[in-house]
């Protein structure tokens, strides 16, 4: 993997070097034993390198989330860590945020072999018309999905009533060495994505991608239903997701998987050893892609503070099969007892049913939420004890929400889509959470409005703007 990535790397340069026109003849010589790709084959070959292309990493908005546990010795100095999953607004966390990058460096390299795809494929060789559109649509899809990520972390979330003066974050459509760049306004950016999206539609995403790396359409109409949930924009969220459910509406069934692993789970000396389903082969992927995992090698479960362990529901066979409580020292956490690869930054059935549960519920008529209880309902029969599972019902609006957020936290725990959510909830007001807990018999707080739900830049990218220039969406 490896050294996959430094080919990846080198022949990023290459056509950068080329494309700019300005190099001189002895930087056009292609390294001994290395290509400047020109065949379709060559350019798919940038969407199998996921080291560069296919991760998520979003370690402080898990932090805020206070859904990773962070070890009491890390919280004795001063950090970007401590900051957020403390809490503590007076930090000055664009001071502290000197070292976490991965979120804008990964995402934006992924961005940048997409543009390259995106420039170099309509003249690739030894292809069709129709190849080349999938291969075009393929990346689209992933440069959008990296943009939504992007935009729900270094900017403010998106309201239509400001959105359009809201600043948002560098939009890079070239692949060129220092091309120019803007930072766009939340609203710029969304539509942007939005229009990528429903081009790649249009091209020809695949009802079948190549592979499961290779988004597929259901892929493309379940980021567009996430797109519009996070607009509150409920009826085309709500379109979208039926759309997506209409390629694939599978949902595992945990239940099963603790039957068949109930004798490890319960062993304390084995139950670390358990295999996670939720890899490339999960039923449930329209898209897969890693999170804070990484592609180079198989990975543990996060572990979980027990606060955020507490609010799982009774009864929950995903829960079950996945943590331990475990003390060690002064630390009390439950560990995370599965190995594998994880689809922390992707795209799922499981997500969709639960858009369509809140968009119906949102415009039920009459008071009448049976049909989002229905859709929720459907995800929670596949996951809960068979003797514990009742299915839910509300007769509010608030009711409905409240049941359909807390599986959704649950079910979506390490992805972007969380905290994602919050940020929305809390802007729309009606349905904002404060956050408390006590540590150490202190008392901390999280209020909807607080400056933490916008993360900063890293030091790296608003010292190295290359050309254009970054401002940062946050005071501290």
């Amino acid at each position: 993997m490896k050294r996959m990535k430094k080919n990846s790397i080198l022949l990023i340069m290459i056509l950068a070097c080329i494309s700019l026109g300005s190099c001189d003849d002895y930087l056009n010589i292609v390294p001994k034993g290395k290509k400047v790709p020109s065949t379709l084959a060559d350019f798919e070959a940038f969407l199998r390198d996921e080291y560069t292309i296919g991760q998520t990493p979003i370690y402080n908005a898990l932090y805020l989330l206070n859904d990773q546990y962070v070890w009491k010795s890390s919280l004795n100095n001063m950090t970007l860590t401590r900051a957020n999953y403390l809490w503590d607004e007076s930090a000055d966390r664009i001071t502290l945020n000197k070292a976490d990058e991965g979120t804008y460096y990964l995402l934006y390299a992924a961005i940048s072999s997409c543009n390259l795809i995106l420039e170099n494929v309509p003249t690739a060789t030894e292809a069709t018309d129709a190849q080349r559109r999938e291969i075009m649509a393929y990346a689209k899809v992933i440069r959008s999905l990296c943009y939504f990520v992007l935009v729900n972390y270094y900017a403010d979330t998106y309201e239509a009533a400001t959105a359009a003066t809201t600043s948002g974050v560098p939009l890079i459509t070239s692949s060129i060495i220092n091309a120019p760049s803007r930072q766009v306004t939340v609203q710029e950016l969304y539509d942007f994505i939005i229009q990528n999206i429903k081009e790649a539609i249009e091209q020809g995403l695949p009802q079948q991608s190549m592979t499961v790396i290779h988004p597929n359409l259901g892929a493309g109409y379940a980021l567009l239903a996430r797109i519009y949930l996070q607009m509150a924009n409920y009826p085309e969220a709500l379109r979208y997701a039926g759309l997506a459910l209409a390629q694939n509406d599978e949902l595992y069934d945990w239940n099963d998987y603790y039957n068949r692993y109930s004798d490890i789970i319960e062993d304390p000396e084995k139950f670390d050893k358990l295999p996670t389903p939720t890899d490339y082969a999960y039923v449930e992927n329209y898209y897969f892609r890693h999170g804070n995992g990484s592609p180079n090698y198989a990975t543990a479960e996060i572990t979980i503070p027990v606060e955020r362990a507490e609010r799982f529901e009774e009864g929950d066979a995903r829960f079950l099969s996945r943590w331990k409580r475990r003390t060690v020292n002064q630390d009390t956490y439950y560990t995370g007892i599965g190995s594998g690869y994880f689809n922390w930054g992707g795209l799922t059935t499981c997500e969709m049913y639960l858009i369509k549960a809140e968009c119906l519920a949102r415009q039920a008529g009459n008071n009448d939420f049976s049909k989002a209880m229905d859709a929720l309902n459907a995800v929670r029969r596949t996951r809960i004890r068979p003797d514990v599972y009742q299915p839910l019902q509300a007769t509010t609006e608030a009711a409905a929400i409240e049941l359909i957020r807390r599986t959704k936290d649950n079910e979506l725990i390490f992805t972007i889509v969380p905290f994602a959510d919050a940020r929305r909830f809390n802007a729309e007001g009606t349905y904002a959470r404060t956050m408390t807990k006590t540590v150490d018999g202190k008392t901390y707080t999280l209020t909807p409005d607080s400056h933490l739900w916008t993360m900063p830049f890293p030091a790296g990218a608003t010292q190295n703007p290359g050309n254009g220039t970054i401002t940062q969406n946050v005071p501290k």
